[in-house]
């Protein structure tokens, strides 16, 4: 492991990332980066219109994710990303191999209906199906924590503060 944690909080749009990364990134005192921040305007535009991205689009923002991550190595970090997929992770993983991730994992309903109450987000819950057709979970190969969104944030940075002390 780094010298301080370097953790990815990935999972689907609408699924906490932001939330539990920021509360996160507070409890374990280290810098704290929102993914969404990183999109290159032409994403947000897509996103925006209801169309999804495809590899070609996410390739440029997971470089300049992974190089933020590799900023951080000595400080440590936090940042929420969605990740989708292993081969994401995989090419995050090429900037720093022992960086973690914590999938926040839910039922397609919760996440709807949380995506329900946050209006104005530039990604439409109309991309939510897609989101889930793409997920990946993580491998048991893949150095990581899986949580349960249902729960609150505190419980949820409690069980992530345990569970990745431990690993």
């Amino acid at each position: 492991m780094s010298a301080r944690p370097l953790i990815v909080v990935m999972g689907v749009s609408g699924s906490g990332k932001s939330v539990v990364g920021a509360a996160l990134a507070q409890r374990l005192r280290v810098p704290y980066e929102d993914a969404d921040d990183l999109h290159p305007p032409a994403n947000i535009t897509k996103m925006s219109a209801g169309h999804p991205l495809d590899d070609e689009d996410r390739y440029p923002w997971l470089e300049i994710i992974g190089a933020w991550l590799a900023g951080h190595v000595l400080t440590g970090g936090v940042m929420s990303c969605s990740a989708l997929k292993r081969k994401y992770r995989d090419q995050l993983r090429r900037h720093v191999a022992d960086v973690r991730f914590l999938y926040l994992e839910g039922s397609h309903e919760l996440i709807a209906a949380r995506q329900a109450s946050r209006p104005g987000h530039f990604m439409p819950a109309s991309l939510l199906a897609s989101q889930f057709a793409t997920l990946e979970p993580l491998a048991p190969d893949e150095h990581g924590l899986v949580v349960d969104v249902a729960q609150t944030i505190d419980q949820i940075v409690d069980e992530v503060d345990q569970g990745m002390s431990g690993s």
